[in-house]
C-alpha cells in the first residue's frame, strides 16, 4: 500500500518537491468515452485489503445484465479510463526517492504517473510493480525461468499458482541472458533502448524492494526475460503436440487400415476447415498440407515414455485461448466513429497477472493495463486517439523433432550427416521433485524417447521464440510511446511481435487487425500436422513475410470479432487446435452483433455480456442439430423425452448460466444439469462406434472430455458432434467429413445410441438430483463461481466468460495532426 502524506502542510511539501522539474501537462484526450474494470484490482499485498474487490464487485454487476447493458450502467459498473485524476479522487500522492518523478494514487489506487522522460516512467513502473505485485514477482520470478528455456514437462506458471518453492541455477540465467541480450542487440538502435528501459525499470524494482527491506534477491534482467517468456508459454504460442496426435494416427491405421485411418485423423485434425468462423473474410494461405510428406514420422502408438507424454502434455497444456474483441467502424456506430469494446481473459487472480498505469512524459500519454516484465510499456491499452488489445491467435509456431539416435546411445543423435552428442542443462529444483535436468539438440529441448516403426528416437522442441521472448516488448514500447498514429504505424508495430496473438485497433476513423508471430516457413516435404525429421533435410525455411499475415482495415462488413477463433479463410489451424470447426463461441458474439445495423457501446457490451453466460452446447448449432436428428422418433420414456424438452425450451430462452437472484441454483431449471450430464456420453455414442473405446479416450485426452464451463466452451470434441449430426440431416458442408459417425452414417441406428445416451444420463441424475422427475432438478450455480487463486482474495463472483485482464469500452472522436 502507498504510504499517504498525512497532513495538509505535508501535502503541500511534499508536491512542490515531486513537482519539481515535473511540468509536463495532459495531452488532449480525444476519447468520447473511455471505460475499463480489472476485476482482480490495482491491490497485490499478502493480505487484501478491504477494498481490493471493489472492482470484482462492479465486474460481478455486469453480468446479470446480460443483453440489457444501458449506457448509464457503462458508468455504474466501468470506471474511468482518461487521463490524469479528474473525477476520480480522493487522492493521495507518494513519495519516491527519485526527482522528477511524480506518483499519485485515484480512489482505486491506481497509479497516475508524471515524468521528465521516458526513463523516468521506466523507473516509476518497476517501482509500483514491486510495490503492488511484490509477492507475485516473488512467486513468478524464478519459475519463469523454466518457460525462457522450454524446460521439458515443467508446467511453470503452474508452479505460480501452486506456491511452490523453485531454485534456480547460474547455467539457466547465462543461457537466458546471452540469447535475449542478443535478440536485443540485433534489433539495433531500438533493441537498444528497449534495453535501457528494461535497465531503469530493473532500477526502480530493486529501489521498492530496498525501501520495503526486502529480503528479496535484487532483480536483474534476466527476471525480466524471464517473465516475458512465462507469458508467451501461458498465451502466445501454438502447437508442438505432433508426438501425440501422430500416436492417434498410428492407432486409427492398425485399427482402421491405412486408408479409412488417415480418412478419420484428417477429419479429426479440422487443419483447414472451410466451415469454421473467421474474422477476416480475405484467404491468407499458410501451411498447406503436401500430398506426400517424406519429412515427417508417425510416433507408434503408446510408445512415448512417461516422461515425454508428460513433457508434451505439458506443452500442449499451457496455451490459454480465452480473449475477445468486438470492434465496429463509424459505419456501424450511432456516433459515426468506431467503437472498441475488448480485452484478454487471462484468468481470476490475487494479485491479478495485470496492474493499471496511467504514464504521462513529454510526447508520452497512455493508460492501460501493464504486466510484470513490461518495462515501463503497456500491455493492454489506450493513446491520445486509438487503443488496442489481443486475443491469443494460437498459431503455429512451436514442433516437436524425431531425432535418429547413432552409436547405440540416447545421448547421441545424427544431424547432418554426423553424429552430435546432446546437450545437457541443469535448470534447477523444484521443492518435491528436486534437481531439473534436460537434454538437447540443435532443434530444443529433448522431450524423451518414442519408437518410430519399432526404432527408438529422440522427440526434440523447436520453439520459433526461445532466446526472442523480450522482443514482444517493442510493439507495446511504441503503443506506449505514442509512435503509432494510425493503420500504418500499427501494423508495423504488431509485426514485431515473435508471439502470436490477434491484436485489434480502433482510433476516431479506422479499425484493424493484424495476426502477429514468428510462423515458420516448413520445408513443402513436411506436414505440419506431424512431427519433423530432425537429421537436417528439414529444416525451417525462415519465417513468414508480413504481408502475408491475416491482416485487415475497415473491413466491409464493418466488425471485427474475434474470440480466439481462427483469424482468416485459408489459414492453417496448429497441429495442438484440433477445435477450429464448424461451430465456435464466437458466433455467440455474431449474433448479439446482428441483431442491430447501427450499435453505440452500451450495445456493443450487451452482445459481449450475454454471450460471457450463454452455453455454446445448446445456444450454438449442436442442439439444433440434435433436435433434427431426433425428430420424428420416440423417446424410450417419458423422462428422457422431458429432458429433451427442457433443453430446447432453455435455447428458446437465451441459454444463460445466469443466477440473478444469487441463491445458488441457475435460474433455469434443470437444463444446464441435464447438458453437463449427457454431453460426455453423447460424444461418446457419436465418436466410439468408429473410434472404439480406446482410441476415443486417447481423442478425449488431447481434445477434452467437455465443452463446458470449465473449458471456456472451447474443445471437448464438439465440432466432430455438430458436423456429423447436421450432416446426417441434411446440411451441406464447404468441408464435408470423409468419415459418418454417428450410426455409421445411418438415422435410425444413430437416433437410438442418442436416446442410450439420454437414458443414461437421466438415470444417473435421478439419483444424484434424488428425484425421477427432470422438472424436479436443479442446476448447482455455487459450484462454478469464479474464486480468485491461489485463494489470498476469499470474494467469489457469478460465472461469466469474459475479459478479466483489463476490458476496456472506448470510443474516439478526434484524432492528433499527424497520422502514418
Amino acid at each position: 500500500m502507498p504510504r499517504p502524506i498525512r497532513t495538509a502542510a505535508a501535502a503541500c511539501s511534499a508536491a512542490l518537491i515531486l513537482l519539481a522539474g515535473v511540468g509536463t501537462a495532459l495531452a488532449r484526450d480525444y476519447a468520447g468515452t473511455a471505460l475499463n474494470i480489472i476485476p482482480s484490482g490495482q491491490w497485490g499485498g499478502f493480505g487484501a485489503p478491504p477494498q481490493a474487490d471493489r472492482q470484482a464487485r462492479l465486474y460481478d454487476g455486469l453480468t446479470p445484465l446480460f443483453d440489457r447493458v444501458t449506457p448509464r450502467d457503462l458508468t455504474t459498473y466501468f470506471k474511468p479510463e482518461t487521463f490524469g485524476t479528474k473525477g476520480q479522487c480522493p487522492c493521495k500522492a507518494e513519495r519516491v526517492p527519485r526527482r522528477g518523478v511524480r506518483i499519485v494514487r485515484d480512489r482505486e489506487n491506481v497509479p497516475h504517473i508524471t515524468g521528465r522522460n521516458r526513463l523516468d516512467l521506466d523507473w516509476a513502473a518497476g517501482w509500483v510493480l514491486a510495490q503492488d505485485r511484490a509477492l507475485l514477482l516473488s512467486l513468478g520470478r524464478y519459475p519463469a525461468r523454466f518457460a525462457a528455456l522450454d524446460t521439458p514437462g515443467v508446467d511453470a506458471f503452474g508452479l505460480v499458482t501452486s506456491l511452490k518453492r523453485v531454485t534456480v541455477t547460474e547455467q539457466a540465467d547465462s543461457i537466458i541472458d546471452r540469447e535475449q541480450t542478443a535478440a536485443l542487440m540485433a534489433r539495433g538502435s531500438e533493441g537498444r533502448a528497449l534495453l535501457r528501459d528494461i535497465d531503469e525499470y530493473v532500477k526502480g524494482i530493486n529501489a521498492r524492494l530496498r525501501f520495503d527491506r526486502s529480503l528479496e534477491k535484487p532483480w536483474t534482467r534476466v527476471d525480466v526475460y524471464a517473465i516475458n517468456a512465462l507469458a508467451g508459454q501461458i498465451f502466445g504460442q501454438g502447437g508442438g503436440d505432433e508426438a501425440r496426435r501422430s500416436m492417434l494416427l498410428d492407432g486409427l491405421r492398425r485399427k482402421l487400415g491405412a486408408d479409412a485411418g488417415r480418412r478419420v485423423w484428417n477429419d479429426l485434425a479440422e487443419q483447414l476447415d472451410d466451415d469454421t468462423p473467421t474474422t477476416i473474410s480475405k484467404r491468407f494461405p499458410y501451411a498447406r498440407i503436401p500430398s506426400r510428406a517424406p519429412g515427417s514420422a508417425v510416433i507408434d502408438n503408446g510408445s512415448l515414455n512417461a516422461g515425454a507424454e508428460a513433457a508434451v502434455a505439458t506443452a500442449s497444456r499451457a496455451h490459454r485461448n480465452m480473449s475477445n474483441f468486438l470492434i465496429l467502424s463509424g459505419r456501424r456506430s450511432t456516433n459515426g466513429h468506431p467503437l472498441f469494446v475488448a480485452g484478454p481473459q487471462i484468468g481470476y487472480f490475487y494479485p491479478g497477472l495485470t496492474l493499471e498505469m496511467d504514464l504521462r512524459a513529454p510526447g508520452i500519454q497512455a493508460r492501460g493495463a501493464a504486466m510484470p516484465g513490461g518495462a515501463g510499456n503497456l500491455l493492454i491499452g489506450r493513446g491520445e486517439d486509438f487503443a488496442w488489445s489481443l486475443t491469443s491467435a494460437g498459431s503455429d509456431t512451436n514442433d516437436q523433432f524425431v531425432e535418429t539416435l547413432c552409436g547405440g546411445s540416447d545421448t547421441k543423435y545424427l544431424f547432418r550427416g554426423r553424429c552430435r552428442a546432446m546437450g545437457s542443462v541443469n535448470a534447477g529444483t523444484i521443492a518435491g521433485q528436486g534437481a531439473i535436468r534436460y537434454r538437447t539438440t540443435v532443434h530444443g529441448p529433448v522431450l524423451g524417447y518414442a519408437g518410430v516403426g519399432g526404432r527408438r528416437v529422440a522427440i526434440s522442441f523447436q520453439r520459433s521464440s526461445r532466446g526472442k521472448d523480450v522482443l514482444w516488448q517493442i510493439m507495446f514500447r511504441r503503443m506506449t510511446n505514442g509512435t503509432v498514429t494510425g493503420l500504418r504505424s500499427f501494423r508495423a508495430a504488431a509485426a514485431t511481435s515473435p508471439f502470436t496473438f490477434n491484436v485489434g485497433y480502433a482510433d476516431d476513423r479506422d479499425i484493424a487487425m493484424y495476426s502477429t508471430g514468428l510462423l515458420p516457413l516448413r520445408d513443402p516435404r513436411v506436414d505440419p500436422r506431424l512431427p519433423t525429421i530432425g537429421t537436417g533435410q528439414y529444416e525451417w525455411r525462415g519465417f513468414l513475410a508480413a504481408r502475408h499475415h491475416p491482416q485487415v482495415a475497415n473491413p466491409s462488413s464493418g466488425a471485427l470479432i474475434n474470440w480466439n477463433n481462427k483469424p482468416a479463410a485459408g489459414f492453417s489451424s496448429s497441429d495442438a487446435d484440433w477445435s477450429q470447426g464448424s461451430t465456435q463461441r464466437v458466433t455467440l458474439l455474431r449474433e448479439g452483433i446482428a441483431k442491430r445495423e447501427k450499435h453505440d457501446l452500451a450495445s456493443v457490451t450487451s452482445a459481449m455480456n450475454a454471450a460471457a453466460t450463454q452455453d455454446l452446447r445448446v445456444a450454438g448449432p449442436l442442439l439444433a442439430g440434435l433436435h433434427n436428428v431426433l425428430a420424428g422418433s420416440q423417446a424410450p420414456s417419458p423422462r428422457s423425452q422431458r429432458m429433451a424438452d427442457l433443453l430446447n425450451a432453455w435455447r428458446a430462452s437465451g441459454s444463460s448460466r445466469l443466477d440473478r437472484d444469487l441463491d445458488g441454483k441457475i435460474d433455469v431449471g434443470a437444463a444446464p444439469a441435464i447438458v453437463d450430464a449427457l454431453y460426455p456420453r453423447l460424444a461418446d455414442a457419436v465418436l466410439t462406434p468408429v473410434l472404439g473405446a480406446d482410441l476415443d479416450r486417447q481423442l478425449s485426452e488431447l481434445e477434452g472430455t467437455t465443452n463446458s464451463t470449465a473449458s471456456g466452451f472451447t474443445g471437448g470434441r464438439i465440432n466432430y458432434l455438430d458436423k456429423d449430426l447436421r450432416t446426417l440431416t441434411g446440411t451441406r458442408f464447404r468441408s464435408p467429413f470423409a468419415t459418418r459417425f454417428c450410426g455409421g452414417g445411418d438415422l435410425a441406428t444413430c437416433r437410438a445410441a442418442i436416446w442410450r445416451a439420454f437414458e443414461e444420463t437421466g438415470a444417473a441424475l435421478a439419483l444424484t438430483q434424488g428425484s425421477e422427475d427432470p422438472a424436479q432438478w436443479t442446476s448447482d450455480a455455487t459450484a462454478e463461481r469464479i474464486r480468485f487463486l491461489p485463494g489470498l482474495m476469499q470474494t467469489t463472483i457469478r460465472y461469466t466468460n469474459r475479459p478479466s485482464g483489463i476490458q476496456q469500452v472506448i470510443t474516439f472522436t478526434g484524432h492528433r495532426k499527424e497520422r502514418r
